[in-house]
């Protein structure tokens, strides 16, 4: 019998994620995923618009999109469900997505440290040489809940907590 927790699977835990919370509301959908990536995608929907007189999707949606794709290529770099949190997520449009038009997301973890991840990304609406935007990111890695034992304290405590060169 193994005692092996199982290794995080990006395809099985969106059947999860698209379905509830806000990812499910905005009814995200998963596409692909490699080693270190992960692919989604939000589809076009009239609620959804950044203006009434544009068939455009908004930003924010945007945003969320690929706020998941990154944190979804960071457990599957890992290969571990743990906790992390957006520090930043820089978004630089090029342009607005096609009217109509469903925006993918694909997001790389290139990086990892004991205490964050970095990542990088596009948002295409069919064709990633011409993107949406491109995203960087830099995500804090939780190993463990600081509500269960002690928090480092006095001199030790900096290099207890890290600065994520270790």
């Amino acid at each position: 019998m193994s005692s092996s927790k199982a290794r995080f699977d990006p395809a099985q835990a969106s059947k999860f994620f698209t379905k509830h919370g806000h990812s499910g509301w905005l009814g995200l959908r998963y596409r692909a995923h490699g080693e270190n990536w992960v692919e989604l995608e939000l589809p076009w929907r009239e609620d959804l618009l950044g203006e009434e007189d544009r068939a455009v999707l908004a930003s924010g949606p945007i945003v969320s999109l690929m706020d998941m794709a990154s944190g979804m290529s960071i457990w599957t770099t890992k290969g571990d469900f743990t906790p992390i949190a957006t520090l930043d997520l820089r978004v630089d449009y090029q342009r607005p997505a096609k009217e109509c038009a469903a925006v993918i997301g694909r997001v790389e973890c290139y990086r990892t440290t004991k205490s964050a991840a970095f990542v990088r990304g596009i948002a295409h609406d069919g064709d990633p040489d011409d993107p949406v935007a491109h995203v960087a990111g830099v995500f804090m890695t939780i190993d463990r809940d600081p509500r269960q034992g002690k928090v480092p304290m006095g001199q030790d405590a900096a290099s207890s907590a890290g600065t994520g060169d270790e």
